[in-house]
């Protein structure tokens, strides 16, 4: 472990506690007319500025650049490593419905009793009291259990869950290009084999007129590392040959190529507002773009309008992340 890691990890053990308190999130938002109250929330003052300050920090970097990598970067990876293994422990099982496996039942089942368990080790052991809370939004951020299917309300949720870890402390202004290149992008992966695995719907999916079945702010944030490419544009990314050269270093091109790999057709097609999206004529305007869509249409993971009423010793929205 380099020593600036070694120095990262050890100020997190050190730390004195912080004079808060905590508590299992609820559901706030029930109806339409409560979108309001949560508009106006500091909770969401700072999710959407947990989700722009990240934004910023992967501006114009390549996923293989180097970056700091702290232990609790490596510690959450671990969690999302976890998770891919308990997959490969739990087989789709034979059924007659070809989409919604009933084995993800059973692999939830497993995240739901051990996600504290998994929060807690994290945590350093002064912040023990924030498991419960914080265990919450990771397990809302794999997909319903009961419809067996996922979206971009379960993808907030795990970008809830980070935010949340930065509001504490654990999570710190150094790990932001580790936060999007190494974690979210894990978190991605898992994902994906989650819902290929159990053949799992998409939640609230807008068909063609929805950007994707599944993510949004890997579009974000991977739209803001090509801004300025001397090279790829976004009428590049409908190119296959493009994709395939380069989905390993932006993350917005391995989103184009799950969706090929998942939809059928001409790309025109099954993902309309994407291959509108191409004729922007750069990368900055595609962001700034993605981002106002972002605010008009995603929903709210279900219990984040909690998010800000806790912890409130962390002080200001996104200290930690400056």
């Amino acid at each position: 472990m380099a020593e600036s890691e070694r120095r990262a990890g050890n100020s997190e053990e050190m730390a004195p506690p912080l004079q808060q308190s905590f508590m299992i999130p609820r559901k706030e938002i029930n109806m339409v007319s409560d979108m309001g109250k949560w508009k106006r929330s500091q909770a969401y003052a700072d999710y959407m500025g947990f989700i722009l300050t990240l934004n910023e920090g992967v501006k114009g970097r390549k996923l293989t650049c180097e970056y700091n990598v702290s232990e609790p970067i490596e510690k959450l990876v671990a969690l999302l490593n976890t998770l891919d293994r308990w997959i490969d422990e739990t087989p789709p099982v034979d059924q007659p419905s070809r989409f919604g496996n009933k084995a993800f039942r059973t692999w939830y089942a497993k995240l739901d009793q051990e996600a504290e368990n998994l929060v807690a080790t994290v945590i350093p052991k002064h912040l023990a009291d924030a498991a419960p809370e914080v265990a919450v939004y990771l397990k809302e951020s794999v997909g319903n259990s009961t419809r067996i299917d996922y979206g971009t309300g379960h993808e907030a949720a795990f970008a809830a869950f980070l935010c949340c870890l930065c509001k504490i402390g654990v999570l710190r202004v150094d790990d932001q290009m580790a936060i999007v290149f190494k974690v979210f992008n894990r978190y991605l992966e898992v994902m994906r084999k989650l819902q290929k695995t159990y053949r799992m719907e998409p939640a609230g999916s807008q068909g063609v007129w929805g950007l994707d079945d599944f993510q949004f702010l890997p579009f974000i944030w991977g739209s803001s590392q090509l801004i300025d490419h001397p090279n790829l544009e976004p009428r590049h990314f409908v190119d296959e040959k493009v994709v395939n050269e380069n989905h390993k270093d932006f993350m917005f091109l391995e989103c184009i190529l799950f969706i090929t790999e998942m939809k059928t057709g001409p790309f025109a097609e099954h993902s309309n507002q994407l291959w509108n999206i191409s004729a922007v004529p750069s990368w900055s305007k595609v962001n700034q773009g993605l981002i106002r869509m972002y605010k008009a249409e995603v929903k709210t993971p279900r219990d984040v309008a909690v998010l800000g009423e806790n912890a409130e010793a962390a002080g200001k929205s996104n200290r930690n992340l400056g």
